[in-house]
């Protein structure tokens, strides 16, 4: 029986005891509902149907953060960035510091500072044009440090501009389908639940689906994520078929009106083509249910991986159409520069970066505010 496969499945993912029904939906043990455990598509599932209000969760509740306020949440953020880019910052801070010192922007010190923001990742193209405006700009003989970062951050500023564009959820589409990918290690599952926490905060019915299949570990911390958030929930179980959880997931979000569907995939190497072959497949599965979805395919970056960014931006945007960036870990040990030189080349949007765990360490992408951190400028009045 399936009720008997699934009890300890049941067990290890919640203490509480859950609703067993079967593949009617006719429930036939019940003790303070949470999952319904059911035969679906190619398999069997587990989905939360609580909503926020049957858990007793509110949107600013204690799991997800406290409401601060805005001028506050600003301030906190800025210094969790300026803190995440410090490694790039303090490099090409020592390279103005020299040309400060000699007090003139010589040949050899404009070349120095050009070699710092190669060194941090922001790509030839964008140092070049930094060197350039150094070079044949006009600047006092007595040049100050801020004048210099200055020009670095309005050149970074420009580049980045043209992608910090939000992540925008049509209304019209229920539920909108984001497909979220990423290699091993990048922070997707992290990323969809903070993300289900920030559209549940603006009044968005939310569900989450557990496609990494490959790890029970990730289905039961998509779950974690789930539970505090207030969204739905469906996973199977571990070393199930990805694609048949997806077509099951849109199915379900349909029939009951959630707004965002939030798909989690497993990590997989963009250099491992029968990998790539299967998150095709997820795309093709799940168009068989709505032809237009996903109607977003984020890719999470984690932003020490330095150049290698640059591929997996290229062949996950070849294979599955990446719609939009979230770069994480930006966490001091990151140049965190690879997202100026990406911008430059792929010109992709960028919705989030992440600089920590907290729900309030996502943000929306602000051109500026990268900028001027990178540069180590104060942040921005």
């Amino acid at each position: 029986m399936v009720f008997e496969a699934f009890a300890a499945l049941g067990s290890a993912m919640h203490g509480e005891t859950r609703w067993f029904v079967d593949h009617q939906h006719q429930a036939v043990a019940i003790d303070e509902s949470r999952y319904h455990l059911f035969r679906v598509h190619g398999g069997t599932a587990i989905t939360g149907y609580a909503t926020a209000t049957d858990r007793g969760m509110t949107e600013t509740n204690d799991d997800i953060g406290e409401t601060a306020e805005p001028a506050e949440a600003g301030e906190k953020w800025w210094r969790r960035l300026a803190a995440g880019l410090k490694r790039s910052s303090s490099a090409l801070g020592g390279a103005i510091a020299h040309v400060v010192a000699k007090r003139q922007l010589d040949e050899t010190t404009v070349d120095e500072i050009e070699d710092e923001l190669i060194r941090a990742d922001l790509g030839a193209e964008t140092a070049g044009r930094i060197a350039t405006e150094l070079r044949y700009g006009r600047f006092p003989s007595g040049i100050t440090a801020d004048e210099i970062k200055a020009v670095v951050a309005a050149e970074v500023e420009k580049t980045l501009a043209g992608v910090a564009q939000p992540l925008a959820i049509d209304a019209a589409k229920k539920p909108f389908v984001v497909l979220v990918a990423g290699v091993n290690g990048s922070g997707k599952t992290t990323t969809i639940g903070k993300l289900a926490a920030k559209l549940r905060s603006e009044g968005r019915s939310v569900m989450l689906a557990a496609g990494d299949t490959f790890r029970a570990a990730a289905i039961e911390q998509l779950k974690i994520w789930a539970d505090r958030a207030g969204a739905d929930f469906m996973a199977r179980e571990a070393g199930a078929d990805a694609a048949g959880l997806a077509f099951d997931a849109v199915a379900a979000a349909k029939e009951r009106g959630i707004d965002v569907l939030l798909v989690d995939t497993a990590g997989r190497l963009q250099n491992r083509s029968e990998l790539m072959d299967e998150l095709q497949k997820i795309v093709r599965v799940i168009k068989k249910v709505d032809d237009t979805a996903p109607h977003a395919v984020l890719l999470v970056l984690d932003a020490t991986v330095g150049q290698n960014a640059l591929s997996q931006v290229e062949i996950f945007k070849k294979a599955v159409g990446v719609t939009g960036l979230a770069m994480t870990k930006l966490d001091g040990t990151a140049r965190g520069g690879i997202l100026v030189a990406i911008a430059a080349k792929f010109r992709v949007p960028v919705h989030y970066v992440g600089v920590g765990e907290g729900v309030e360490d996502l943000a929306p992408f602000s051109a500026r505010d990268f900028a001027r951190a990178i540069a180590g400028l104060a942040a921005p009045s």
